[in-house]
């Protein structure tokens, strides 16, 4: 290569590459300083860094000022064969930091700016990326320009989540609320909500409005749990003996406390037998002073109207359950259970005789004796016992069938 095509070469290699490119590979020794002290100092000062960038570039254009254009056509030349070697040798582009992106797009947004044919002589300028990637960085530092921080959304504060389970907690345990009245029963629990408030957090929630909760808040369910202090249900099951004689079992059982009368056992339940056992079962209640408004019965043909009209001479309501549907007397049908699987599913019944006797130990100690999950683990009969302090004590019923243990007063 001549003298004067060298020179030319150079010098459209000059007006194509800025001077502070050029010079950022050929920094004075005191130079290589400057990125190990910037190392050191990040993570924990960051103005640190810029300032190091900024001295750098300062000392280039310092050293750029004391060398002659010979020099600094050598210096492209030279500076262009490395990047072609360069080139060859790596498999993929460098990663490059912000700051290294940052003055290589300022550049390349200048020749553009300024060259003709700026498309190509910025492809023939950059060795190390395409010109895409860095016109991408340009756009991504004007897009960093525009970009203003986030404010803060204005208006009410958002509702506390314990406010917001205390709605929903109050919606529905009471169907029939409104929004004016759960604002108001908030009011007196300390919180101040709004009907607006309440109605959005409902809906939020897939919560109806009151019309739509109170009518499907009668249920059987809730009407047993409503009224079982003063809630009496009856029925009737079988027991065969041992010898296949079918015995028919009566009894009663008082829904708020568990308690079970027995009114008997007959292999021939008429209506003036049942009627009868009714009337003994009111002198009993009327004997402990016990005021009960409900009779809970299914359509068993075996309850006579006599017996309907037992109870509603003493202001007892009649309640008749659905046809086929056991779970509506779910008290009565779950003392029938135990009584099977806890005493008659372990005993060979000889004779009616014997199935009374039999009934009759296991409801005392049904209702004497045996806590209840029902009423937390409470006795029917004694709800607010109190065990002694003596030794454990074990009484054997139905022959040690069951066990009954109790402790003595000290």
């Amino acid at each position: 290569m001549t003298s004067g095509a060298l020179k030319a070469d150079a010098i459209d290699h000059r007006s194509i590459i800025p001077s502070k490119l050029i010079l950022a590979a050929s920094l004075p020794s005191v130079i290589r300083w400057v990125p190990l002290i910037t190392i050191m100092c990040r993570g924990k000062h960051i103005l640190f860094t810029v300032f190091a960038h900024l001295f750098s570039t300062l000392l280039d254009l310092l050293g750029l000022l004391a060398r002659s254009e010979h020099e600094k056509d050598l210096e492209i030349l030279l500076l262009r064969q490395q990047l072609r070697v360069l080139q060859r040798k790596q498999a993929c582009p460098p990663r490059l930091s912000w700051w290294d992106k940052l003055p290589l797009a300022l550049l390349a947004a200048k020749l553009v700016q300024s060259a003709k044919h700026s498309r190509a002589r910025l492809s023939h300028s950059l060795l190390l990326f395409t010109p895409e990637t860095v016109l991408r960085w340009h756009r991504e530092l004007v897009r960093k320009k525009w970009t203003f921080p986030h404010r803060p959304a204005v208006g009410r504060p958002r509702l506390a989540t314990e406010v917001e389970a205390l709605i929903l907690r109050l919606a529905q345990e009471n169907p029939r609320w409104g929004y004016s009245k759960i604002a108001g029963e908030l009011l007196k629990l300390g919180y101040r909500v709004g009907r607006s408030t309440i109605r959005d957090v409902l809906k939020r929630q897939h919560v109806p409005t009151a019309p739509m909760r109170a009518r499907h808040s009668s249920t059987w369910r809730a009407f047993l749990r409503q009224h079982q202090q003063h809630l009496l249900a009856c029925d009737f099951f079988t027991v065969e003996t041992l010898r296949l004689q079918t015995l028919y079992v009566f009894f009663f059982i008082e829904i708020g406390t568990r308690r079970v009368h027995l009114a008997g056992c007959t292999a021939r339940p008429t209506a003036l037998w049942v009627t009868q056992q009714a009337r003994q079962l009111v002198w009993k209640l009327e004997e402990e002073g016990k005021k009960m408004r409900f009779l809970l019965r299914d359509r068993d043909a075996k309850f006579p109207s006599r017996f309907d009209m037992v109870f509603a001479s003493e202001g007892l309501e009649i309640i008749l359950t659905p046809y086929r549907a056991p779970n509506a007397n779910a008290y009565a049908e779950r003392w029938v259970r135990s009584v099977r699987e806890e005493c008659l599913d372990h005993l060979l019944i000889i004779n009616e005789r014997h199935l009374k006797q039999v009934l009759t130990d296991y409801s005392q100690y049904y209702n004497q004796a045996r806590p209840h999950q029902g009423i937390e683990q409470q006795i029917p009969e004694s709800p607010n016992y109190q065990p002694g302090q003596g030794p454990v004590q074990r009484r054997d019923l139905l022959g040690g069938l069951l066990h009954d243990y109790s402790r003595d007063a000290a």
